[in-house]
């Protein structure tokens, strides 16, 4: 009894913060097409000032990758009006903090300060995007940087490339065929002009969305984001290219050898629907089910009882055009990577053929509103969301009413959604082993 009153009382808790969090917003346009959405939350006094430009990897030539993610560094080397290596003394001195990030699909800059620093936030975002200085002497450092991102991150590390050699092989057209980092090869002949062409194209306000969200006075904010960012000039407008990728129809087979492992890793990989659909969104249920944490039914049947495997898992790409479900596992003692694969292609073979239990579908729902909460608990949260619903999703409500999507997908369209996509026939297996040096020594 005192049992079921706990998880009662949690359930309501739970309920509660859901209601609370809803997200107030208010949108509007720039004349240069910058649009804006300001959220007010006067909870804590902090402010983020975000900016999130439509131009990730897929709009790369495809003889010059890594551009996007090289502007990311790039972007804070200095503008005409911040000297070079300024950017991070001028936050840290406010009170603030700052990064940004890069996918396939955008980049996203943002800076956290109190509230009394709105107007410095503001300004600083609209240096970046009107006054950017791009010269040989940044290029050149942080084509540096970037190098040691890469060794570091990718060339150097245990089972690092495993994402760049699946993309590699799931995409024969789109451009997310190669990583968001690129090539080193393409920078390094990449001349100046280049890098300032790429600039003026795509780091514009009608190519742009800027969220202000913390405890700010909105008649305040609205006069300041037009006296910095009214005048920046219309970039081009921008057509963004269509890629389609012929369906799977046969498994594709490769292997890669990695001079940093010693153990062969397993990585089925199927290509899914745009993350806009409900297709994808179904599919983030049937991952999670099948392999999110220790009480996923692959893990619980691979490593716990079976003890086939040291790992199971997934990684899950959400993606504006298409995405990746991609299952991971480490054989374990004399088992292979074909004994994993045998026992991940029941486990999915039951979902394709008899209904999840009502049980594991609350459970399901009850971890979704969960994370649903969770990605709106804090300010930096919110501002992200709303630039990421605005400008990759097309409508910016879905912070918050996404959850009722989840909602409405039921046990029998877990079912049909597996039957579509998760069949052999339609993915991609890759060996991933050490390398023959690794295997003699």
């Amino acid at each position: 009894m005192k049992k079921s009153i706990m998880v009662l009382g949690a359930a309501l808790l739970l309920g509660g913060i859901a209601t609370a969090q809803k997200v107030d917003f208010e949108e509007y346009n720039l004349d240069n097409g910058l649009h804006v959405i300001l959220h007010n939350d006067p909870s804590a006094p902090v402010v983020v000032t975000s900016v999130m430009y439509h131009v990730g990897a897929k709009d790369e030539n495809p003889e010059r990758t890594g551009f996007a993610h090289f502007f990311e560094h790039l972007l804070f080397e200095g503008t005409e009006n911040i000297k070079r290596g300024e950017w991070m003394k001028i936050v840290t001195a406010n009170g603030g903090v700052n990064n940004a990030n890069t996918s396939d699909d955008r980049t996203y800059y943002y800076e956290v300060f109190p509230s009394n620093n709105l107007k410095l936030g503001l300004w600083m975002e609209s240096e970046r995007m009107l006054h950017p200085v791009i010269n040989q002497i940044g290029v050149d450092t942080q084509n540096e940087v970037v190098k040691e991102e890469k060794r570091t991150n990718f060339d150097n590390r245990p089972y690092g490339n495993i994402l760049t050699v699946v993309k590699e092989n799931m995409f024969k057209n789109h451009p997310y065929r190669w990583n968001t980092i690129g090539s080193m090869k393409d920078l390094d002949a990449a001349t100046l002009d280049e890098f300032k062409e790429f600039n003026k194209k795509f780091y514009t306000p009608n190519n742009a969305v800027l969220v202000v969200a913390g405890d700010i006075d909105k008649k305040q904010a609205k006069e300041w984001i037009q006296l910095y960012f009214g005048s920046i000039p219309k970039g081009e407008t921008l057509k963004k290219q269509t890629f389609v990728e012929e369906p799977i129809t046969q498994t594709i087979n490769a292997s890669y050898q990695d001079p940093n492992i010693q153990i062969p890793m397993l990585v089925a990989s199927y290509r899914t629907p745009s993350m806009k659909s409900k297709d994808a969104r179904v599919l983030d249920l049937i991952s999670s089910y099948l392999s999110d944490g220790k009480s996923s039914k692959l893990y619980k049947k691979i490593v716990d009882q079976k003890k086939m495997a040291l790992q199971i898992g997934a990684v899950g790409f959400s993606q504006e055009d298409y995405g990746m479900y991609i299952l991971y596992g480490l054989p374990m003692g004399t088992v292979t990577t074909k004994d994993l694969l045998k026992e991940i292609d029941e486990e999915i073979a039951k979902i394709q053929t008899t209904l999840i239990s009502e049980k594991d579908y609350q459970k399901l729902q009850n971890k979704f509103d969960n994370q649903f909460v969770n990605a709106n608990a804090s300010v930096e949260g919110i501002a992200e969301n709303l630039a990421k619903y605005y400008l990759l999703y097309g409508d910016v409500h879905l912070i918050n009413n996404e959850i009722d999507l989840y909602h409405s997908i039921t046990r029998e369209e877990i079912r049909e959604v597996a039957k579509k996509y998760l069949n052999p026939n339609q993915r991609l297996i890759l060996d991933y082993v050490p390398s023959k040096d690794q295997v003699q020594n």
